[in-house]
């Protein structure tokens, strides 16, 4: 992890096709020609993997669209359409922000955070958007309680989380968790959303110096969010599920235990 050497497993040299849903967005958000999708994203991509080579960045995970495959999709934005609003935490390019404007959501509702500032501005590039876009970004670190993150306190309706929790220990989960809650507006229904690597064998893994990441599947991760409950006086009802997302189907993590599979979640608060 962190080699810029193009031979490790998570960098994938060429991208043969898009989805339908990527085209649309690239070609009619961002006003990209048909023939220079994919060498567009390509060129991002290696600019990009020159200042941070994750595997994010190699697989290419930031011209995925996650959010809008979600079940809940569809009143998340029904809800910013009425004024609500939303928190792409971990935003990385803010892929998932575009895509909500692009379906309507005011632009002006929207929030993206990410430790990486880097990824904010190559963002905008990708999607050609800087003079456009009026989403808010931030650069901001889930566990800095009094950090730029503190001035949504109790004003958001939905929270979106892709592939950012499972970087962290059972503890340090709960903990970003909690302030989750905190971000939310203090009442029933509001919602958090997204992805992360889970493992039909739950438990915690070496992450490297020294530190471990915690792994769930859907019943470790409906016990954390009790604990969480807990923690902040609050009730949530969770729906997680694992499968073969994330290329897992096609063996394209081949650095992976055989156990390894997304955990998809949607956890709504009931009280």
């Amino acid at each position: 992890m962190g080699s810029r050497d193009k031979r490790v497993g998570w960098y994938t040299a060429t991208l043969d096709n898009v989805s339908d849903v990527q085209r649309d967005l690239l070609e009619h958000y961002s006003k990209i020609p048909a023939e220079r999708v994919i060498p567009h994203i390509l060129e991002i991509r290696d600019r990009a993997w020159e200042i941070h080579p994750y595997p994010c960045v190699g697989e290419l995970r930031f011209i995925d669209l996650s959010l809008c495959r979600m079940p809940s999709y569809s009143v998340v934005l029904e809800r910013l359409k009425a004024g609500g609003s939303l928190l792409d935490i971990g935003c990385c390019f803010a892929q998932d922000i575009r895509k909500l404007v692009h379906d309507g959501a005011p632009a002006d509702h929207l929030w993206g955070a990410e430790l990486l500032p880097d990824f904010i501005k190559l963002g905008y590039e990708l999607f050609r958007d800087r003079e456009t876009l009026s989403a808010h970004f931030l650069t901001a670190d889930i566990f800095d309680v009094d950090g730029p993150l503190k001035q949504l306190t109790n004003s958001l309706d939905a929270i979106h989380i892709g592939l950012f929790l499972h970087l962290f220990d059972w503890n340090g989960q709960k903990k970003a968790c909690e302030t989750i809650v905190g971000l939310l507006k203090n009442e029933p229904g509001v919602l958090v959303l997204g992805q992360q690597v889970g493992s039909l064998m739950p438990g915690q893994v070496p992450k490297g110096s020294g530190s471990n990441m915690y792994k769930h599947d859907a019943t470790t991760f409906e016990k954390m969010w009790k604990e969480v409950g807990e923690a902040t006086g609050t009730e949530w009802e969770v729906r997680a599920s694992l499968d073969t997302g994330l290329g897992i189907e096609k063996h394209k993590r081949k650095w992976d235990d055989p156990s390894t599979r997304r955990l998809t979640f949607e956890v709504k608060r009931l009280k």
